[in-house]
């Protein structure tokens, strides 16, 4: 029923008594009124108005069902995902750009670590300490053994921008280096190892990398003694999810890489034992550096390690990251190329458990899906971006990036002209505590609008279009992973390889939860109103870095007090 109401001065005064009143209720029941978004320029809203809530829950409700098994790389379930999105590029109109295919094919060794009869060994004074999991693991993806002296090589890090390099003065050659692992002035907010931040430099296959071109055997790869936070070590058992499983997930590797040099994680305990003969204690060691990052690499007398590695198992296959192109309009720009990624494999099953991962990328696997079908239909009905636009979902994240690695290394488009990376891995939930980050990391109360942004102090270009464009969607844009020095979220994902080759790329992540690597991460459980607004925002963010004059440039050294876009 429709009441009309004659206005007068006093009925506007109750109407906006009223309203006022109608607000302050609103935030005492812990709703927030409604944001006011500009609206999307009419060249580029037919696409924008595609992503749907409803469409987007139908797509992840498969792609996280239990027929799909959770999706495990070079299990049947995972085979059918990839299908389903090369269908969904297909029925978009995207060009297959895989020699004719929208399949590249990634050939992996898959390999079961026998923790009973692998080890770490030191001899020493002739004795020998032996460790084994957990004071000891590692993985390779063939039988092991090598012996070699010892060295030690600080934080392992080779950083000539930087004027740091920790085998300065050293011989590596033919040995087994011992490094720290994450970055020297960690808990420095100045670092010129990007404050609080990680670089480049603090992930592990970037250090046995760099070892490996000093002509290192094997590595060993203890914490930080004077650490804040828990060890890789001490996270393994504290996640969960895997744990549980009767059978422990295999490990992969790419059958054509690069990294060729064994490398084990040791326990606090053995790093300490290893480095007796240092002339100093491993806390007063990384003191030193941190004090004015200066090497404190030196050859351990008397020190001998054995890595000794057997698998039960060990297999080859093949799986595929999946691939779509839709070719800019403008014809010099559209040999550049904007690329949108996630990742489609997940944990698969054991027994009658599914890891379902719809959070987990189901989420971003359906999030590069829509938004193919998103700038597609805007094309035909609107606007074409400038620039070309890839399309790629990932194969064999959750065993290594395996996937954009091999990408990175494969290029279906050139590097030097990919100008972003716009990754989704975990877009679909808000953030809540969880094992991954309880103790180490502030969780806003309210994360219901939070898209959390990593890779923003490589590139304050591609975060100041972002920004521009959320006017138009409303987001609460955050950027704690930026300075978080504890969990090595910046390399945790398929924007990093794209990174190590100098291109601004962003992961897009809404955070963790305690289903994270759980059986738990399930469809019913996505907020699918804020998925659909990072999307959007992704479309609208993606069309400007196609058609801007400028794409957004990376700082290869972002430096100390960088990483506070957004603060």
């Amino acid at each position: 029923m429709f009441l009309r109401m004659k206005t007068t001065k006093s009925s506007f005064i109750a109407l906006a008594c009223f309203a006022s009143l109608s607000l302050v209720l609103l935030a005492f029941l812990g709703i927030a009124s409604p944001q006011t978004q500009q609206a999307v320029p009419g060249g580029v809203a037919t696409g924008f108005n595609t992503i749907r809530e409803d469409t987007l829950r139908a797509d992840l409700t498969f792609l996280a069902s239990d027929a799909l098994q959770g999706r495990m790389s070079l299990q049947t379930g995972d085979e059918v995902a990839i299908q389903w999105i090369a269908s969904e590029f297909a029925k978009a109109g995207l060009k297959p750009v895989a020699n004719g295919s929208f399949l590249q094919p990634v050939e992996l060794i898959e390999y079961r670590g026998d923790r009973e009869n692998s080890y770490v060994a030191l001899q020493r004074g002739g004795s020998q300490s032996v460790w084994r999991f957990p004071d000891a693991f590692g993985a390779y993806r063939a039988d092991v053994h090598v012996t070699a002296n010892v060295v030690f090589a600080g934080f392992g890090i080779t950083a000539p921008e930087l004027h740091y390099d920790d085998y300065q003065g050293i011989d590596a050659h033919g040995k087994i280096v011992l490094i720290f692992d994450h970055e020297p002035q960690e808990t420095d907010p100045a670092s010129v190892f990007n404050g609080t931040g990680n670089t480049r430099y603090a992930t592990g296959r970037v250090k046995v990398l760099n070892a490996q071109a000093h002509g290192a055997v094997g590595v060993l790869i203890v914490a930080e003694p004077n650490r804040k936070h828990p060890s890789n070590q001490e996270r393994v058992a504290r996640i969960g999810g895997s744990i549980t499983r009767a059978v422990p997930l295999p490990s992969q590797a790419l059958a054509e890489d690069d990294l060729h040099t064994p490398a084990a994680i040791i326990s606090d305990a053995a790093g300490k034992e290893i480095l007796a003969t240092a002339g100093a204690d491993p806390s007063q060691l990384q003191a030193a550096i941190d004090r004015d990052l200066k090497p404190q690499s030196r050859a351990l007398p008397d020190t001998q390690v054995t890595l000794h590695y057997r698998n039960v198992s060990l297999s080859s296959g093949k799986t595929y990251n999946v691939a779509g192109l839709l070719e800019g309009s403008d014809p010099k720009l559209k040999a550049e190329t904007i690329l949108f990624s996630g990742h489609h494999d997940h944990d698969g099953i054991s027994g009658e458990q599914i890891w379902h991962g719809a959070d987990d990328n189901g989420s971003g696997t359906v999030g590069v899906v829509a938004l193919a079908h998103a700038y597609a239909t805007n094309a035909a009905h609107g606007e074409r971006p400038k620039r070309s636009l890839l399309f790629v979902v990932f194969a064999a994240e959750e065993r290594g990036l395996l996937g954009s690695f091999f990408m990175a290394t494969h290029p279906l488009r050139p590097l030097e002209t990919t100008r972003a990376v716009i990754n989704f891995d975990m877009i679909g939930r808000n953030e809540t505590e969880s094992d991954q980050t309880k103790g180490l990391l502030e969780i806003p109360a309210n994360t219901t609008n939070r898209l959390n942004l990593i890779g923003a102090s490589y590139s304050p270009d591609y975060n100041r279009t972002l920004v521009a464009e959320n006017k138009y969607v409303g987001l609460d844009l955050d950027y704690r992973f930026d300075r978080d020095y504890a969990l090595n979220i910046f390399f945790r994902s398929d924007q990093f390889p794209f990174v190590l080759h100098n291109i601004p790329s962003f992961w897009w992540f809404t955070g963790f939860h305690p289903d994270y690597h759980h059986t738990t991460d399930t469809a019913d459980k996505i907020n699918y109103g804020k998925m659909a607004k990072i999307l959007r925002l992704a479309y609208l963010t993606g069309f400007q870095f196609a058609n801007e004059a400028a794409p957004p440039r990376f700082i290869a050294n972002p430096g100390g007090r960088a990483a506070n876009q957004g603060d």
